[in-house]
This record gives C-alpha cells, structure tokens and sequence, in this order.
C-alpha cells in the first residue's frame, strides 16, 4: 500500500448529522487537526520505534509501505460516540496509517461497528476500502505505536493535548474506553474538565459510569488475540457494549 509521506489516509468523515447544542466542526477543522497529530514529534522513543518497524517489516508485510508515523483520528466529524484505543499496532495501524486498520483487533472492531450501525462496512485489512463511521469515531490514547505496546507516562502525557483537541471538536457523549488505559485516558480528561472529581472507578467490562451533564464512559475488553483467542471476549460480549451505547446516545428510544 502506497502513502505519500505528507498525505493522511483517508478519514471515514461522514458528517452525516449536526447537534443542535454546538456548531458542528467543519471537514477543514478535523483534517487539519489529524495533520497536526501526523507531525507530532514530541516522543523521540516512540518516534524512533515507529520508524524502525517501518523499516524492518513484518515478513508477511515486506512488500508493503509502512505508515510509520502518528496515526490520526479516525471517523465523523460531528460524532456523540468516541472509542479510545490504547495505540496503533506495530503492525496494523502503524503499516494502514488507519485506527484499527490491518490486523485482527480491527477486524473485531470493524464488524462489530457494522453490525451496530456505526460503520458503513465491515472492513479492516485496507485504509482505502472506502468505509465510513456513522456519529462514530476511533481516537488512542498514545497515537505512535509503542515498543511492547506499552507506552510510557509520559508519553500518554504528551499526548493527552491531542484527545483534548479531539474532544472540543466533536460533541461526545459516550466515551467507549477498549481497556484500562483508554478508561484511565478518559477519567483523566474529564477531570481536567471538571466534569469528575472523584476516585478513577473500576475498569470492567461493559461497566458504565456517568460522567455528567449526559455524559457517559463504557468500559470494553480490548479486542486484541489475546482477549479474543482466549475467549475472554466473546462477539455477544462486544455486541452487547455497542447495544448499550447506542441506548445511551439514543434514550428516548429505549
């Protein structure tokens, strides 16, 4: 897969609703917000990793062009449903230049969005399949790809700026945490917004805390092979966290 060092991968805007509440972003605010996020080079660490998986390669993906950059945001750019991921794969985003785009987690992800309705289509493999997220979006946590995938402290720090920006722009009402870190990412933001002030709660899965003024954080299993080989998450299982979701954004339905 060819990408042009300056370009973004294609984004999955839809814009396919506006929110009475607030303006609704423009496709020029969320395009230059995922270029600034691609020049990012504020965690030599992460940088450096991701630039040497893009030269090393996996076997299976030598004849590929690897990203090897931050991965931007991913989705519409009026959505009420937010999911944060812990970071790019090595060797899915960090190849794709899309969220959740080139391996197994975001083949789980992918037709789970579908099946929901937040997902025009079930595809993963490519960022240039043509799908589109409905009132949905993929933020990180860390948007390089750490070494073990695990990035450091500071480095989720660094980071933070660009899930503030991410969250001013859209109107988010469910925030769907895939494993602790997104969770913690997502209680440390409220509290910077004074939307929270007490203790981080317990993560689980499809655990729901209010944050206030409408705002709700879903907490999932991560839909990586080691969840989802060991069955620890089960296709009914990430379904379910959807259906709730989609209650939550939509309660007068319910």
């Amino acid at each position: 897969m060819q990408l042009d060092a300056a370009a973004l991968p294609p984004t999955g805007i839809t814009a396919s609703h506006s929110l009475p509440e607030t303006p609704a972003p423009t496709l020029t605010d969320w395009t230059s917000l995922n270029r600034r996020i691609v020049r990012c080079r504020r965690c030599p660490r992460l940088r450096d990793h991701c630039r040497e998986i893009a030269k090393t390669k996996r076997k299976a993906y030598a004849d590929c062009t690897y990203w090897g950059k931050p991965v931007p945001n991913f989705g519409d750019a009026v959505a009420r449903l937010l999911i944060v991921g812990l970071a790019p794969g090595a060797h899915g985003a960090n190849r794709t230049g899309r969220m959740f785009t080139g391996d197994r987690s975001g083949q789980w992800l992918y037709r789970a969005l579908h099946r929901a309705g937040f997902a025009s289509q079930p595809s993963w493999e490519t960022a240039d399949d043509g799908l589109e997220l409905i009132d949905c979006a993929i933020t990180a946590a860390c948007h390089c790809a750490p070494p073990d995938n695990k990035p450091k402290r500071d480095e989720l720090i660094a980071c933070s700026e660009w899930f503030d920006t991410t969250v001013d722009l859209l109107t988010v009402r469910v925030f769907l945490a895939l494993g602790q870190i997104g969770w913690k990412a997502t209680i440390e933001l409220a509290r910077r917004r004074e939307w929270y002030a007490g203790p981080i709660p317990k993560f689980g899965h499809g655990e729901a805390f209010e944050l206030g003024e409408g705002r709700w954080l879903l907490g999932s299993y991560h839909p990586s092979q080691q969840n989802t080989f060991t069955g620890r998450l089960t296709e009914p299982m990430f379904d379910g966290v959807f259906a709730r979701a989609r209650e939550l954004l939509e309660p007068e339905t319910t």
